[in-house]
């Protein structure tokens, strides 16, 4: 058989990506990508990876030594957290809404924890209460949330909910994928001890580095099964007791991000390059600034939708500033609509998963795409689509309302 040797650069279309991640990646951070190749032990490397923890430290509001990246997606993180946290047989209370706080159940299950789950449906969110209640029976070691549910378009309240795990001695665990620099999160003010986010969602980089953050508390119990591997280590280092994991080793991470920098992997270079301009970036505009502007724009495209005459899904009062659930039309096909607009108009959203696959479309207001073109382009494109699928909307009066929001906005600047 022939094998093909000819191939084309990569030349990817021009997309406009409306969908709850990944996001358009800012311009900034694919320049800071293309920047000279340093080793892992260059002192320029330790700089950046220093000014990256002392970022995300702002980003996260927090003040925890132990901040700092995982190499791989956003789920590479949680997962770090996860089996460097839980011994086998640890209490785990799961608080699951939606598709990915049944993600976080899988991951502690492969844990071998001893797994108890809450449930709510789809669109819900938890009252502290019930929370508590759960913990009191349970007595678990940790209580994972998921603050912003991409699959449910909820964001999880837990303020308060610190003191609540912290009273009956369990560490509290938030994946904040896709919420985190959209919606506040205050790590140490509400008393979160591991909290996860990941690059492509609001903080307008490429999917790849999981940024991660642990309390001193949850640090000193991921250190009682510290070991360090044998090629690297000195005379005691190794223990019977080890994370089941050398790569999401957390003890072992912190002691390459740490003063020591003692070699656990090759660091992704040009994905740290990534990862502190999109901080930078984030640290620049401020934290509070960057939330504000996700919460305009998330309501600028919220009032589009309804302006023109479709549903939104979920109760508003908890919805995530950045991603927007629309009940799809009962006319119309799902994946049609959003091919259209892929092929028309190079506006890409998405559907959801589980009980809500085909019922809502999510629209994502995220990173540099929390802006006002991008909104108003997304809004006019999946009106007309609708329109010529034979859908009764008013892609004009869904525009006007979302010019409202902005004007409104603009009088309170």
């Amino acid at each position: 058989m022939e094998q093909n040797t000819s191939f084309k650069p990569v030349n990817p279309p021009h997309r406009l990506l409306m969908a709850p991640g990944p996001t358009n990646v800012d311009p900034r951070v694919l320049a800071a990508m293309s920047k000279p190749t340093v080793g892992q032990f260059d002192p320029y490397m330790f700089k950046i990876m220093g000014e990256v923890q002392s970022m995300l430290r702002i980003i996260f509001k927090t003040s925890n030594t132990q901040t700092m990246v995982v190499d791989g997606t956003s789920r590479s993180a949680i997962e770090a957290a996860f089996v460097s946290a839980i011994a086998p047989g640890d209490p785990v209370l799961v608080c699951c809404a939606g598709r990915f706080g049944m993600l976080l159940k899988e991951i502690a299950q492969r844990c071998d924890a001893d797994v108890h789950v809450i449930d709510k449906p789809w669109g819900e969110v938890f009252g502290l209460q019930e929370i508590e209640d759960a913990i009191a029976t349970v007595r678990p070691k940790l209580v994972a949330t998921v603050q912003g549910d991409t699959s449910t378009t909820m964001c999880q309240p837990l303020e308060g909910l610190g003191d609540i795990c912290h009273k009956y001695g369990a560490l509290l665990y938030t994946d904040a994928t896709a919420s985190m620099v959209g919606n506040d999160l205050n790590v140490d003010e509400w008393g979160i001890d591991i909290a996860t986010t990941g690059m492509q969602k609001c903080f307008g980089g490429p999917s790849g580095m999981a940024p991660i953050t642990v309390s001193d508390r949850a640090a000193a119990i991921m250190e009682e099964r510290k070991s360090i591997e044998a090629g690297v280590a000195e005379a005691g280092e190794i223990a019977k007791n080890r994370i089941r994991s050398n790569y999401f080793d957390m003890p072992q991470i912190f002691d390459y991000w740490g003063p020591r920098h003692l070699n656990h992997h090759t660091e992704a270079t040009h994905m740290l390059y990534a990862m502190h301009e999109a901080a930078r970036i984030i640290v620049e505009e401020g934290i509070d600034n960057v939330i504000e502007r996700h919460r305009v724009n998330g309501a600028a495209m919220s009032a589009a939708i309804e302006g023109m005459g479709l549903k939104l899904y979920g109760d508003q009062n908890h919805r995530m500033n950045d991603v927007i659930g629309v009940m799809i039309p009962q006319e119309v096909d799902d994946a049609k609509i959003r091919a259209q607009l892929l092929d028309d108009f190079s506006v890409e959203i998405a559907s959801s998963f589980g009980p809500l696959k085909g019922t809502i479309w999510r629209i994502g207001v995220m990173g540099c795409n929390a802006r006002k073109d991008a909104v108003l382009t997304c809004a006019s494109a999946l009106g007309n689509v609708l329109e010529r699928n034979g859908v009764k909307v008013d892609t004009d009066k869904g525009v006007e309302a979302a010019l409202a929001v902005y004007a409104d906005a603009n009088r309170d600047a």
